[in-house]
């Protein structure tokens, strides 16, 4: 075997750029979900596609690397196939978000909706990097075999580490332009090595002006529609990328790039958002508000809802589950979480908590689920029955939906309404915006089989004091809905993101409360 394959005290120069090229690829396929997913989501369909787009360009990156290879690899040409991608890369920070907007209005079925962008921002600079393997192989020499082996059991390495560093270490603590610098500085470090020890002044100046380049795309921070306000407060998590921005007297929290909650700044348990008011109205499906004494939450978000149900009503607990801890520090700090005994905040998936917890409870709130990312593992039959024997005999579920009422965009709306009815003897439904469109729906589902009427509930929200009239509220009242060409969800079969194809690219309207929904806030995003 060649000797410049045996193990040595530094990576030779083929070593060191079939490493960097696995860490920077892999840290971009990572960093590709996150810049969609305010625009895309993060469906299955947009994963499949970024991780297609990635294979299809390495392997046309090795098919066209390899033919060079063979006839004119030298380090030379390496440190420019490095530097070519880093500057690629400034090009995705610099103007990632204005690519990822203008094609997502092209005119693509829903599934197929994120492949130009993921193509347009990922594809060029993964086809270079595919160019590093082959030419390091025809670098190092040696026999074939043995040399292929090696330089692709390294970039193999180059791209686990790539994973864990950007999922653990990158994700958790820098924003997207500032993970798009890391991940273009360590191919430019990659250039930079390389090229030693023939690194002269013109090629000292190429690589410190694509570095100055990548600097310079990060501390503009991309070009491009942005949310209009105040950001007081901005981080990736685990999960998604989380902001806090003030406009006015409202502060809203914004998970991926949409409004997920919303508060008065000057009257906190004021409603901002319509739907937050038919939380009051699953009290009007029990027996006697005074009965109610616990409700959980499942979903935090910036705790609107748990925090008005705890200030209201001084005899009931509320716990919250919230599974990114994240969002509950941004709550605790931006929304003020109540310090009380009455409010306990569990980090934890809601399903996880369900199965583990022995409490029961009056209500239940689903408010987890988002216009382009819902966990389906909330919405399957066996995920309510789970609910349902973590409800008191009169109890009732809740659920936040969003989606439309009536045609092409409702099938997601409609096949949680038919599986609800698999487990609870009356279900009901409330729309928030009226017609058509995407909107949020209350979907209400009592244990108690007692039809409850519009009218009944109507005199109930006289009769109680809730603290709120939900006359209006109530006017939407829906039952009986057309299930019959839409499926039952299960653990096994749960097609949430195929249901969910007619919301792409349809408005989404958030009417605001004490509005009607003539003057809604709407919001059009492609799910």
């Amino acid at each position: 075997m060649d000797s410049r394959l045996v193990p040595q005290r530094w990576p030779t120069r083929p070593e060191t750029a079939v490493f960097v090229s696995g860490v920077t690829s892999m840290g971009l396929e990572i960093l590709a979900g996150r810049i969609l997913a305010p625009e895309f989501g993060s469906s299955i369909y947009t994963w499949g596609g970024i991780i297609g787009v990635f294979l299809a360009a390495l392997s046309l990156g090795y098919h066209r690397g390899g033919k060079r290879a063979a006839e004119n690899a030298s380090h030379a040409r390496l440190v420019g196939v490095f530097l070519a991608t880093a500057l690629y890369v400034a090009g995705v920070v610099l103007f990632g978000d204005m690519a990822v907007q203008s094609t997502g209005i092209l005119p693509l079925p829903s599934r197929f909706a994120s492949l130009p962008a993921i193509t347009l921002l990922f594809g060029p600079p993964t086809y270079l990097l595919g160019y590093v393997s082959p030419y390091a192989a025809e670098l190092a020499g040696g026999d074939v075999g043995a040399t292929a082996g090696h330089v692709y059991a390294v970039g193999t390495v180059g791209s686990i580490v790539g994973a864990f560093a950007t999922t653990y270490v990158l994700v958790p603590a820098l924003s997207i332009p500032q993970i798009g610098l890391v991940l273009g500085l360590s191919a430019v470090a990659a250039a930079a090595v390389v090229a030693v020890p023939d690194l002269d002044r013109r090629e000292s100046l190429r690589v410190g002006g694509v570095a100055l380049a990548l600097v310079a795309a990060a501390a503009t921070g991309g070009v491009g529609p942005s949310v209009v306000g105040d950001t007081v407060y901005g981080t990736q998590t685990a999960y998604q990328e989380l902001r806090v921005v003030d406009r006015g007297d409202t502060r809203t929290l914004y998970l991926d790039g949409q409004p997920h909650s919303a508060m008065d700044r000057e009257d906190p348990t004021r409603h901002v958002f319509e739907y937050t008011r038919y939380f009051h109205a699953s009290l009007l499906f029990t027996d006697s508000v005074d009965d109610v004494d616990r409700v959980l939450f499942i979903g935090g978000g910036g705790f609107t809802g748990p925090r008005i149900f705890h200030d209201r009503y001084p005899n009931v607990t509320v716990d919250v589950v919230e599974i990114d801890p994240a969002v509950v520090d941004a709550a605790d700090r931006y929304f003020g979480v109540p310090d009380s005994p009455r409010m306990n905040v569990h980090v934890d998936g809601g399903r996880q908590y369900l199965e583990e917890t022995n409490h029961t409870y009056d209500v239940i709130v689903l408010d987890a689920y988002r216009k382009d990312t819902v966990p389906f593992q909330l919405t399957t039959v066996e995920f309510m029955r789970l609910a349902a024997e973590r409800l008191d005999d009169d109890g009732v579920l809740l659920a936040n939906l969003i989606s439309a009422p009536t045609g092409p965009a409702s099938e997601f709306y409609r096949a949680e309404y038919k599986t609800m009815q698999e487990v609870y003897p009356r279900v009901y439904s409330f729309p928030t915006a009226g017609g058509p469109v995407v909107q949020n729906i209350e979907v209400v589902a009592t244990k108690d089989g007692t039809l409850l009427t519009r009218e009944t509930l109507q005199s109930r929200n006289a009769d109680r004091d809730l603290g709120i009239d939900l006359s209006g509220d109530l006017s939407s009242y829906r039952r009986d809905e057309p299930t019959g060409d839409v499926p039952v969800l299960r653990d096994d079969r749960a097609p949430v993101d195929s249901l969910m194809d007619g919301m792409v690219g349809q408005r989404y309207v958030q009417v605001r409360a004490n509005e009607s929904a003539s003057v809604a806030t709407a919001t059009a995003t492609p799910g």
